[in-house]
């Protein structure tokens, strides 16, 4: 019966944290219910491993590209100085 009581208490936090609550507010709401901190702990952390464990892995770093159009929505090129010509005011 212990289980099934920590089990209800990680999908409790699994659903609400999916949702966008906070683990703070969460926490605090099962307080002031009456649950014990340990078992909030313990249960907390379980549901985080799991999610986690859900997460999927991203592999690649995502490519951000940026390109600067006129008025006419032609593309414009932008030349940089070098940093030091930047600096020095060349």
């Amino acid at each position: 019966m212990a289980e099934d009581y920590k089990r209800k208490l990680v999908n409790y936090f699994k659903k609400n944290l999916k949702k966008g609550y906070t683990e703070e507010s969460l926490k605090w709401a099962l307080i002031n219910q009456g649950y014990s901190k340990i078992i909030i702990e313990t249960t907390l952390k379980t549901a985080t491993k799991e999610l986690a464990q859900e997460a999927p892995l991203v592999k690649d770093k995502p490519l951000i590209r940026h390109q600067a159009f006129d008025q006419d929505d032609n593309p414009v090129q932008v030349k940089k100085k070098p940093w030091w010509k930047r600096i020095f005011g060349l």
